[in-house]
């Protein structure tokens, strides 16, 4: 089994812990998205939560667990 991707999910995850002022949480699907965002890419919400302890927690359980949502990049 390759555990090249969760690596990557782990960099990504650590990468926003040190910065999460430039990130925030949408409140539909619960992604992480940039901070200028306007909508969500992937469920196009416009809700988001952009407190620091939601972001860290937030990419800590994502950071942590396998990809489980389907992006527009997946679909190519």
């Amino acid at each position: 089994m390759n555990q090249a991707p969760n690596n990557d999910r782990m960099k990504k995850a650590q990468e926003i812990v040190s910065n999460p002022s430039s990130y925030k949480v949408c409140e539909g699907c619960d992604s992480i998205v940039g901070h200028g965002a306007i909508t969500c890419p992937n469920c196009h919400g416009y809700r988001f939560d952009d407190e620091a302890s939601r972001v860290i927690d937030q990419a800590i359980y994502l950071g942590a667990r396998k990809k489980t949502s389907v992006t527009a990049e997946d679909l190519g």
